[in-house]
């Protein structure tokens, strides 16, 4: 739990109440295993009604969160963006080690046998981190769109996908995005792209739905009149849009988990993780006896 004072700094009561609330959501998340970023903790704030749904207040969520953190008051874990990482090769310290570490990641290709093939897109690269945990789980690749997604990027996925086919599985597309005109939009967008492309998938929309708006009742924004989509939505929906971001993480988890245990044939999974787990352990056993195994190599020399 880092909390470092770099920067000593004297709070108004207001201010520290404001620390006090954030503390409490982000060690709440933190305990179901879940990071957040500064949108998702304004949205938090919105929801329960702690401030308004306006640019200047999130303006003034970010200053305090900010000089919290410098001055000690918020563990810097709390907080992530998840849009600028540093990247970089792996490193061993001896062959049993990355041996070891081989057997931690081994993971054979479950999905190979199912008659489904899954993917999750979601619109925004900062929900990526929201939806890593139940995807990697499930051994399900995911995909952050950023919006209406590059030509290249749809073809590419549309040649991956005709591949699957190909193998004779079916193949599914579990889209998350902004309920306004755009993002309403992007999942027609992926499905007449995709079939353009030749590869005849089912795109479904998880999430933002009306339904899940009337359910949650996330904070609404007045839609944008200048997206070029807006009359047809607000002809359907109304002047009030909502973002993904003010849908509880473990909500959106919770979302994704149950769409894709709908498509996925357990008995077949289960004998093939049985599989994998048999061979993970020759792995392991061969981590744990590597100085036998290096003699034994280096004797044939």
């Amino acid at each position: 739990m880092p909390r470092i004072e770099y920067v000593p700094k004297a709070f108004r009561r207001s201010s520290l109440d404001i620390i006090e609330r954030a503390n409490a959501i982000c060690a709440e998340y933190a305990r179901q295993g879940f990071d957040l970023t500064l949108r998702q903790l304004y949205y938090q704030f919105v929801a329960r009604d702690w401030i308004a749904n306006k640019q200047t207040e999130y303006d003034r969520l970010g200053a305090i969160i900010n000089d919290a953190r410098l001055a000690g008051l918020l563990d810097w874990n709390y907080i992530v963006d998840r849009t600028r990482n540093l990247r970089g090769l792996s490193h061993w310290d001896s062959p049993d080690e990355i041996i070891q570490g081989s057997a931690y990641s081994y993971r054979t290709e479950r999905w190979a046998n199912q008659h489904t093939r899954v993917e999750v897109w979601i619109e925004k690269d900062a929900l990526v981190g929201v939806i890593a945990g139940v995807c990697q789980r499930y051994d399900v690749d995911y995909f952050s769109c950023r919006g209406y997604t590059s030509q290249s990027e749809m073809w590419g996925a549309a040649q991956r996908l005709l591949r699957y086919e190909k193998a004779g599985q079916d193949t599914v597309i579990v889209h998350l995005g902004d309920h306004d005109p755009s993002g309403v939009d992007m999942t027609r967008d992926i499905d007449d792209r995709l079939e353009l492309f030749g590869a005849s998938t089912n795109v479904v929309r998880i999430a933002l739905n009306m339904d899940q708006v009337e359910e949650h009742q996330p904070p609404p924004n007045p839609a944008k009149l200048t997206d070029s989509r807006a009359s047809g939505y607000i002809a359907q929906h109304g002047r009030s849009s909502w973002e993904l971001d003010a849908l509880d993480p473990a909500t959106l988890a919770r979302l994704i988990e149950e769409e894709i245990e709908a498509w996925r044939d357990e008995a077949q999974w289960e004998r093939d993780t049985a599989v994998m787990e048999r061979e993970r352990a020759l792995l392991t056993a061969v981590s744990e006896r590597w100085a036998e195994v290096a003699e034994f190599v280096d004797g044939g020399r």
